[in-house]
């Protein structure tokens, strides 16, 4: 049997990268955030990445400058090093998904999106997956994984068959495909691998939402979330189709 999504996870909004405020020192993807999330009564979405000893990171870019004043691959540095690194703006170093997982200890419930390790959506080796099964072992709270790459989520499929999971999908608009090829993309947005990989959701672009694609997942009783939103006013638009949103940049309407 699939399993299906925790109902929090259907009914809380879910903060991207945590409810972050860089202007207040709180950086997307770090322990200020989650508080922060948990504080306001929010779920929260998160990025993993491995570190070179093979820890899963929390940490977007396979790169560290854009939130960090390190530059290089974060994948070239072990998690102990990573753990010194502060991000910009913060007292916040970047953590690992345990340390999140302790942080959180299920007052909020998480949707963990597994970043791509192989950079052109094919076949990865399966560190990514092993390390974020072996970081849950044992946590009780509400969780999902998630990843655009199809072979990611079979693999945690294998792993790990009692956690919920997901295919991250959108438009794969024309500029993508340079990256990663026009075939590619086509069976990417056209969420060709969603039964193959046992999914019970999938977290669609809001610009994307009236896919026919979507409606025929959502009609087969498949969860539909969304990203990323960013006012009232988009929220109230995408809740037409999605069941629930991952937003930030304003204060989402948490459900009676």
């Amino acid at each position: 049997m699939i399993p299906s999504l925790p109902e929090s996870l259907l009914t809380l909004p879910l903060c991207h990268r945590g409810y972050h405020d860089h202007s207040a020192g709180i950086i997307e993807n770090s322990p200020a955030a989650f508080s922060a999330a948990i504080r306001a009564g929010y779920g929260i979405e998160l990025d993993i990445q491995l570190s070179q000893d093979g820890q899963a990171m929390v940490f977007h870019d396979h790169d560290l400058e854009g939130v960090t004043d390190e530059t290089g691959p974060l994948q070239e540095r072990t998690a102990e090093a990573l753990g010194r690194i502060r991000l910009r703006g913060s007292t916040d170093t970047i953590p690992t998904l345990a340390q999140t997982l302790a942080l959180v200890a299920g007052r909020a419930p998480l949707l963990i999106e597994l970043k791509d390790q192989s950079l052109t959506m094919s076949p990865t080796n399966g560190a990514l997956e092993v390390a974020t099964v072996q970081a849950l072992a044992g946590y009780g709270g509400p969780v999902a994984l998630m990843s655009y790459n199809p072979d990611t989520v079979a693999r945690l499929a294998a792993l790990a068959p009692h956690l919920p999971r997901g295919l991250v999908t959108g438009a794969w608009p024309p500029e993508e495909e340079a990256a990663y090829g026009a075939a590619r993309c086509a069976h990417l947005r056209a969420i060709a691998d969603y039964d193959a990989c046992r999914a019970s959701f999938i977290s669609h672009d809001r610009a994307d939402l009236n896919r026919p694609r979507v409606a025929e997942l959502k009609a087969r009783g498949a969860a539909i979330l969304t990203w990323t939103v960013r006012s009232l006013e988009q929220e109230i638009q995408a809740r037409r189709i999605a069941d629930n949103i991952t937003f930030e940049s304003y204060p989402a309407r948490i459900p009676a």
